[in-house]
């Protein structure tokens, strides 16, 4: 057997790829064989010997770790140039001619004040030779005073019963000023008032003639004046202000009054939700009659503690001190109350509802009283009332832009209130009567107020008041509902149109029988001097 070696050869072969040495192998042996069967070598064509091949590979070709260099080439920056730069400053200057700078200088505009006007004045005219005029002369907008005079006048030269013998006359003047000194204010304050009645309620069915117009005349004289001091600084932690007064009273038929009158105001934030109060008010009376001369004190004084808290809720805590000098019914002269008041906000600004427990003393004047009912007979006793405990809940909304609701209901307990009666002695005159015990009083008051783009304001005020009287037999003169409507429309900047319509319930009045004591005039003087059981007369007004 011959045997073939085969050279070990450096080459390598692909992994996975050892086909390729077998085919490259059998070529080799395939490629011998025909070689060696070419003619002319002594062999027989076509062949093939014995012959053994051994395939060795035991040798490895290693190629040692090449190196690689991963850092970038870096170029040296080219040299900076060193120049120098040269600067001029030339000078340009223009003619003066030619120059024209506008300059514009951009400024917030400030808020306009809304204009003040000082002036104010009304004229009218009616029936029965009605003259109606007001005037309001007052000071603009000034930061070191303030002063205006307001002057009125309602006169008619007749009326519906006997021409000049229901005529009126009302006349009067008001002066105020004020002096500002820092954050204090000095204010003070005159008024002067004469007015003119007629008693024209007498029964003309009765008489022969008219009176005469003197001989039912009624006059009022009225003056007062008033000095006061203030703190105007609305940030201050002390709010205060206190007054001294005068007022006097005097009538055509030799009743004069003589008061003297304080007040002072306080308040102490104690924080930005808690502070301390105080309101008190003092009188002193001198009431002269022809034939008596009685002297009528006041005071009275409310402290109170007020919180506001944050959630809509506000509390008032305190106590009404009163003292009155008036013995009637033999009500006592002092007299204590709460003064008790809870609010809270449902919705801020849009409904708030509110309840309290209070009461105090109301101080009665002539001065008051006059204006009240005119046709009050002379010599009248007069007696402060005293109302209280009362108690009183309601509340205020503004359920749309323009719109403003009220409402109020109050019960309470009064002594020595008074009711307006026709005098037995005329009938034409009326009487201060007062029920000897405690009565109730109810009174419910409804309010409601649009208004619309400052052009047209209409309004309606309702009230509705029940008196338990006892020993009297009617709340006399003391109608049980009142009703206003109202509205002004603003035609233009100084032009205002505008009507009241008021509505009272028919009141009682009071009628006596005929009296048949002619042949005893002494009989007639005294019954006439004595208290009569009065018939009750519902009268219209």
């Amino acid at each position: 057997m011959k045997r073939l070696e085969v050279i070990k050869s450096s080459f390598t072969t692909a992994p996975g790829r050892p086909w390729l040495l077998v085919a490259g192998l059998s070529g080799a042996v395939a490629f011998g064989a025909q070689a060696q069967t070419q003619p002319g070598r002594g062999r027989a064509r076509g062949t093939i010997q014995d012959a053994e091949i051994e395939i060795v590979k035991d040798r490895v070709n290693t190629l040692p770790e090449a190196t690689r260099n991963f850092e970038k080439i870096r170029l040296a920056p080219p040299p900076k140039p060193t120049r120098q730069v040269t600067y001029t400053y030339p000078d340009f200057r223009l003619p003066a001619t030619r120059l024209n700078p506008s300059v514009q200088v951009l400024t917030v505009a400030q808020e306009e004040l809304e204009p003040l006007t000082g002036n104010y004045l009304k004229l009218g005219l009616g029936n029965y030779g009605s003259v109606y005029g007001r005037a309001h002369l007052h000071s603009t907008r000034n930061e070191q005073y303030s002063y205006g005079l307001d002057v009125r006048h309602n006169s008619s030269a007749s009326g519906p019963v006997d021409g000049k013998n229901s005529g009126a006359s009302l006349t009067s003047a008001a002066a105020t000023g004020e002096y500002y000194q820092g954050t204090t204010a000095l204010g003070g304050a005159l008024d002067f008032a004469r007015d003119t009645y007629h008693f024209y309620g007498y029964d003309r069915t009765k008489l022969i003639d008219a009176p005469d117009a003197d001989a039912i005349k009624q006059t009022f004289t009225r003056f007062g004046a008033r000095a006061y001091a203030r703190n105007r600084a609305t940030d201050a932690a002390l709010q205060y202000e206190v007054g001294l007064g005068y007022q006097y009273f005097g009538d055509h038929y030799g009743v004069s009054e003589n008061n003297l009158l304080l007040n002072a105001k306080g308040g102490y934030a104690l924080s930005e939700t808690s502070r301390l109060t105080l309101d008190a008010q003092g009188s002193f009376i001198s009431d002269k009659q022809p034939l008596i001369t009685r002297t009528r004190n006041f005071f009275q004084a409310t402290p109170a503690y007020e919180l506001t808290g944050k959630t809509g809720l506000s509390l008032t805590l305190g106590a009404t001190l009163g003292y009155s000098s008036d013995a009637l019914y033999g009500v006592g002269k002092g007299m204590i109350n709460p003064a008790v008041r809870v609010g809270y906000a449902v919705v801020p600004e849009k409904f708030q509802l509110y309840a309290g427990l209070g009461g105090a003393i109301q101080r009665v004047t002539r001065y008051n009283l006059s204006q009240e009912n005119p046709w009050l007979a002379p010599g009248q006793t007069l007696a402060d009332t005293h109302a209280g405990p009362t108690v009183y809940a309601g509340f205020t909304s503004t359920p749309v832009s323009g719109l403003e609701l009220a409402a109020r209901a109050t019960f309470g307990r009064s002594c020595n209130l008074y009711f307006y009666r026709n005098a037995l002695a005329d009938t034409s005159k009326f009487d201060l009567v007062y029920d000897s015990t405690t009565i109730n009083v109810v009174n419910v008051h409804a309010e409601a107020l649009y208004s619309a783009s400052e052009k047209v304001r209409v309004g309606f005020k309702a009230d509705y008041n029940h008196y338990g009287v006892k020993p009297l037999m009617q709340a006399y003169g003391r109608p049980a509902f009142l009703g206003t409507l109202y509205g002004t429309y603003n035609v233009f900047d100084k032009l205002l149109l505008g009507a009241n319509f008021y509505y009272y319930s028919p009141n009682y009045g009071a009628s006596y029988p005929p009296l048949q004591f002619s042949r005893f005039p002494l009989f007639q003087e005294l019954y006439c001097a004595l208290k009569p059981l009065a018939r009750p007369t519902r009268l219209s007004t």
